[in-house]
């Protein structure tokens, strides 16, 4: 019995590691491996449906944004503005994707940031292509400035911005931001603790309790005629 039974399991073990050729929808046993649908199996979202902007808000009066070959474009004739969610988040994980115009440029990702007319103001993850190189930093939108690297606020035992364990604005930070191609970030915020990274290098690492939860945004600088491209972005919301 065991001689007749081991060459179906190899066979069924070969459907699995590649594309089953018995198609795994009729098959008596799940193939697992040949999913691919990660936003299930690793809890993340994708907060665009591909489609249209449904969840999505432009609360100013200019700025323009569309789909285009499985991207967000953000482009403006006026000044800076930023696309932002209808849904206010508090503890999670958010991960996209983000190409910069050449030249002079300058964005971010807000986070658990607030809206008004014409106005964002909040937590923002710094994208700097200049000559600075500051991508990853943590900017306070419209209120305390620079608070990594600390050059506007920087920390204090018993205020709300109490502890920074970044580091030193060392290479890799500086390093980390990859000019004129796809940047991977990925911002974590579970109560008062603020990480963001891009491309794997951990940028900023913050204790700052202002915000408990916001909305999300992505941001155009303003330059008039460029694109602001972004993409894959997913969110996976903790409990």
């Amino acid at each position: 019995m065991k001689i007749l039974l081991l060459p179906f399991l190899l066979f069924l073990a070969s459907c699995c590691a590649t594309k089953c050729p018995l198609e795994c929808s009729k098959c008596t046993v799940k193939c697992a491996a040949i999913s691919d649908n990660s936003a299930v199996d690793d809890g993340f979202v994708n907060m665009f449906n591909g489609k249209d902007f449904s969840g999505w808000e432009n609360p100013y009066d200019w700025g323009k944004f569309e789909w285009k070959d499985n991207e967000i474009h953000l482009t403006t004739v006026k000044r800076k503005f930023f696309l932002v969610t209808e849904k206010k988040y508090k503890d999670f994980i958010l991960e996209l994707e983000i190409k910069m115009p050449e030249g002079k440029s300058n964005s971010g990702v807000m986070f658990r940031c607030h809206k008004a007319k014409n106005k964002i103001f909040g937590y923002q993850a710094e994208c700097d292509p200049s000559a600075r190189r500051w991508s990853g930093g943590l900017y306070d939108e419209g209120r305390r400035g620079w608070m990594n690297p600390t050059r506007d606020k920087k920390p204090k035992e018993g205020t709300a911005y109490s502890k920074n364990l970044s580091g030193a604005w060392d290479d890799a930070k500086l390093g980390a931001l990859k000019r004129n191609d796809w940047n991977k970030y990925r911002i974590e915020v579970k109560g008062s603790e603020i990480k963001i990274s891009i491309n794997g290098v951990l940028t900023t690492h913050v204790i700052d309790s202002t915000d408990a939860e916001g909305y999300i945004g992505l941001q155009h600088h303003g330059e008039k005629g460029k694109i602001y491209r972004f993409r894959n972005v997913k969110i996976k919301e903790l409990k």
